[in-house]
């Protein structure tokens, strides 16, 4: 009897741990919480740890404009190609290039992100992708971050936010 009560107590404390963990599905990382978790909670089960070295990704689209930091002005209305700045992030450095056309973003890439080894490579294979369809349907770093990918979400999203920022957009 003391068995099945001990077996009992202890199934019910992990069922309670598990359901109360916080995960970043639905957690919009512009700052504001969300139903899914709060800002900021860092680390999600499926980010992988270890990834200290990154290398660039190819880029595609036009480069006209200004890049690398150079701002249009408000007066050009975004139009160009702009890079963010390099966010440092646990897992590695995130850096983000938009295109942005009369004033709206038409492509947007990330150009360098986590790739230390395989579990990084395999994470931000699935992830990088929806993050970038998703700035370029949202128009604006107003995006939700990837589940199983937080880390590389939040560097992603600060540095969409600084290449929007040096377009003149919000």
């Amino acid at each position: 009897m003391r068995k099945i009560v001990l077996a009992g107590a202890t199934t019910v404390t992990g069922l309670v741990l598990l359901l109360s963990y916080p995960t970043s599905r639905h957690h919009a990382l512009d700052g504001a919480a969300t139903a899914g978790g709060a800002p900021g909670s860092g680390l999600s089960a499926g980010d992988a740890p270890g990834a200290s070295s990154q290398s660039p990704r190819a880029t595609s689209g036009p480069s006209a404009g200004p890049s690398s930091g150079q701002s249009a002005g408000p007066s050009s209305a975004g139009a160009g190609t702009y890079t963010g700045a390099e966010v440092n992030t646990q897992w590695g450095v995130v850096q983000v290039e938009v295109t942005v056309e009369h004033g709206r973003v038409v492509d947007a890439q990330a150009v360098q992100a986590p790739d230390g080894n395989s579990r990084d490579q395999e994470i931000n294979a699935y992830a990088v992708p929806i993050l970038e369809q998703e700035t370029v349907r949202a128009g604006s770093s107003q995006i939700d971050a990837v589940s199983g990918a937080t880390v590389t979400s939040e560097g992603y999203i600060e540095s969409l936010q600084s290449a929007l920022d040096q377009a003149g957009l919000r």
